[in-house]
């Protein structure tokens, strides 16, 4: 495998599909179990690869390096080859990014909730504060340092003005699943989820039909692949905005079609 996506489970993606009308590389989808996950990273058997979940967090000690970005988040979704010694980077910051531009969403001075505590809230979380998030909120099933439990976060963080998920919750095959209910936060007015399989999750419909402003996670899976397949070809595709926001829409638009 020269290019590919490692990942435990693998059967919702379409990064073969993006990856490939990029640039024209060949590019694998390599499903990895936990069992053979860490003799994956000791033989390294590629040139450049994307990770998804579980394994964004869990690359970090089988690389050479971490580039500022990836190593401020402390999460990596792409490694590279670079004259061989492998690099991480983090390309989920700049997707969400271009995700809030894309659906105007204001993040300065807002209460924000990031639903998930895994290699994505990282990112994520990273993208808030630099857009001077007021308050961030990270949610999680269960007790942990640094989050709140979803019934703490009902009783304390109702006032919530933007809700993140980054949980697989709703995530093909599993659509008729939800991880909060929306009408529990009257101030809600804007719920991201960076799932994008299927297009519209039981969450965002739910926002759809609340009239908040929403989005599904297709703008920013397109999005950070195209800053990472710049990693890959170690060049980069554009000087102009426009250009690469012209191209990432395009490709949503192409897979959006695959998904309904």
């Amino acid at each position: 495998m020269r290019y590919g996506l490692i990942g435990e489970k693998l059967g919702h993606s379409y990064s073969k599909q993006i990856h490939e009308s990029i640039a024209g590389y060949e590019y694998e989808i390599h499903p990895v179990s936990k069992e053979d996950f860490d003799s994956f990273m000791r033989e390294k058997p590629f040139e450049a690869i994307n990770v998804t979940v579980p394994y964004k967090e869990k690359v970090i000690p089988y690389l050479d390096g971490l580039d500022d970005n990836a190593r401020s988040i402390g999460a990596v979704n792409t490694i590279v080859n670079e004259n061989g010694k492998y690099i991480g980077h983090n390309t989920d910051f700049a997707g969400f990014i271009y995700m809030l531009q894309k659906h105007n969403i204001q993040i300065e001075n807002k209460k924000v909730l990031v639903l998930g505590r895994g290699g994505a809230s990282k990112a994520i979380i990273a993208a808030l504060k630099s857009l001077n998030a007021g308050n961030i909120i990270t949610v999680y099933y269960k007790e942990a340092p640094g989050c709140v439990t979803y019934d703490e976060c009902k009783k304390l963080h109702s006032d919530a003005d933007i809700i993140v998920n980054t949980t697989p919750v709703g995530m093909f095959p599993d659509i008729d699943s939800s991880p909060i209910d929306i009408t529990e936060y009257p101030n809600c007015s804007s719920v991201l989820d960076v799932i994008y399989n299927p297009l519209h999750t039981k969450l965002i419909t739910q926002a759809k039909e609340l009239g908040l402003v929403y989005c599904g996670g297709l703008s920013m899976l397109v999005a950070q692949a195209v800053y990472a397949s710049e990693y890959f070809m170690k060049t980069k595709l554009y000087d102009n905005e426009d250009d690469y926001a012209a191209l990432i829409d395009r490709l949503t638009d192409n897979i959006s079609k695959l998904l309904s």
